[in-house]
């Protein structure tokens, strides 16, 4: 069986300020598989900044649709990628607004200014639209994610959906550092604003298409954009 995991997910296009933003936050453009420099920064260390932005690093700059999963037997990408073709053709582009930095629990992430309902009805279709192509989770997996404190609406998600905030409890979010301690947060959320001001990613977040990103050693990469509404 193949080791291989996929995600579909939101990532901006290519050649946005959000996107260069996003990748080099976390040192690594997902789309050419490539270590970007980090942007300048006053209150870090290099080799620090690349610790602590080490595991989004792994999943590439995204926002999650529907989260990483392994293929069900019998499932190949080839059908995944029809899939992905088929879901973004029926549904249009549209615009939320803007992203600002926020602290989220202990780690960094790019936040909504405000409840976004077309993105809340793209992932909850991404949840139910790609499950059929989801393996169970094997019992680490289980484990794993049952070190979280989870509510038993998410414990429900997790069984059935094999990630436990989806669908009323999916909050959009595109993360840029690992979990911080309080001082330290405060420091990355204070840069992160700074680099976030002066990288033009300001005005509407723009959803014009989803992205299918796979996994088979290291980090996840960025291997086909599907446009919305095409």
């Amino acid at each position: 069986m193949s080791t291989a995991r996929y995600a579909v997910y939101f990532a901006p296009p290519a050649a946005s300020p959000l996107w260069r933003f996003g990748s080099a936050v976390i040192g690594y453009d997902a789309e050419s598989g490539q270590d970007v420099p980090a942007p300048p920064l006053r209150r870090f260390e290099a080799a620090r900044w690349r610790n602590i932005t080490s595991e989004p690093r792994r999943y590439g700059f995204h926002g999650t649709l529907k989260a990483p999963f392994r293929l069900a037997q019998g499932r190949t990408e080839d059908e995944l990628r029809a899939a992905c073709a088929r879901f973004a053709g029926e549904r249009t582009r549209f615009a939320c607004a803007g992203v600002s930095v926020s602290a989220i629990s202990r780690f960094i992430a790019l936040k909504l200014a405000s409840n976004c309902a077309a993105l809340d009805r793209l992932a909850a279709g991404a949840v139910a639209a790609f499950d059929a192509f989801r393996a169970p989770m094997n019992e680490a997996e289980r484990e794993k994610r049952l070190r979280a404190p989870l509510t038993p609406r998410q414990r429900d998600h997790l069984d059935r959906w094999g990630y436990p905030y989806v669908l009323e409890d999916f909050r959009f979010h595109m993360t840029l550092t690992g979990p911080l301690e309080d001082d330290e947060r405060a420091l990355a959320l204070a840069e992160l604003e700074e680099v976030f001001a002066a990288s033009g990613s300001d005005g509407p977040l723009i959803v014009p298409e989803i992205a299918l990103y796979r996994q088979e050693t290291g980090a996840f990469r960025l291997i086909a954009r599907y446009p919305l509404g095409s």
